[in-house]
This record gives structure tokens, sequence and C-alpha cells, in this order.
């Protein structure tokens, strides 16, 4: 007889401040399977600057786990809750995961920026990111898509050409 394997879901857990890289290392020993996108951040420091991988979502990590699974992500130090809606865990869709990925594969092309509620929705045509949706904002000259995970109201801006985006309707 075959056992039915838990459906699992991707949740965000809301953590301490600074303690993403440690909830990650304690859930992987507890065999779940997680994720921590991170961006490459320079710091200028008075005689040099330092390039450090820094959490693309402060205070987040994204777990993927079964309804059983969920005490043993909350018992985990560092881990303050799940990110919930109305008292239910706000369950992230498969794409938007996928989506998350591509910008650990492109770290050095993402950074975090503001959660934006306003301004023109756009497409992603053609490269890596072709298929995300966001807002499209102009900074620093340069064309640069917002991309919006509603679920922890955060953001993360790509640097891309304008003939690369079509207008969503």
């Amino acid at each position: 007889m075959t056992e039915l394997q838990p459906r699992k879901t991707w949740l965000a857990a809301y953590t301490r401040s600074r303690h993403e890289q440690q909830v990650v290392s304690q859930l992987r020993l507890k065999n779940l399977e997680c994720l921590l996108p991170t961006y490459e951040r320079a710091v200028r420091w008075s005689d040099r600057i330092k390039h450090s991988s820094t959490p693309l979502f402060p205070g987040y990590v994204f777990i993927h786990i079964s309804d059983s699974e969920r005490a043993l992500v909350l018992q985990t130090i560092g881990v303050v809750n799940l990110v919930s809606s109305g008292g239910r865990a706000s369950v992230l869709h498969d794409d938007e995961v996928e989506r998350l990925r591509a910008c650990c594969l492109q770290s050095n092309e993402v950074e975090p920026h503001p959660y934006l509620r306003i301004g023109h929705r756009v497409r992603v045509k053609h490269g890596p990111f072709a298929g995300w949706e966001g807002t499209l904002v102009e900074k620093c000259n340069a064309r640069r898509l917002v991309i919006t995970v509603d679920q922890i109201m955060k953001s993360v801006a790509i640097n891309l050409h304008g003939a690369d985006v079509e207008t969503i309707n």
C-alpha cells in the first residue's frame, strides 16, 4: 500500500531582524525546503568597497511545507510567525516562487525596492524575466521594472530595456 504525500505549499515566514541566514540553516537541518533570495550589495567603507550577499526581502524566508510541518517552522529559533491574512497563512503561488528563484540566479541584477501600489502595469516580453508583471518606474536614467510580491508587501527592481516590456491594460 502506498502512502500519500501530504500537500505542500510555499509560505513566507517572518523572522527576527537579521536572523534570515540562521533560520535557513536551522530549517535545512530539519530537512525542510526553504528559499532565501539574496542580492549583491556594495558597501563603502572608509578604505574600500565591500560586496556582500544580503537578503532581498529582509525579515522573510520562504518555506515549502505541509500543514503538519508548520509547528517545526514555528519552533525554529528566529522565526516570529508565518505571514498570514485573516488568521490564515498566505500561500505563494508556484510561479511566484519560480520568479524568486530567478532572482537568486541574477543576484547582481536585482535589488530591493519600496513596495508600490500605483503606476503603470507592464509585462516583460524578452529575456530571463519574460512573463513577469510589475510597475514600470524610472531611476537613475535607467528603466527599471518593479515586481511586487503582494503577500509580504515587498518589491524588487530589475534593470530592463524599454523595448523589453509591454503595457498591460
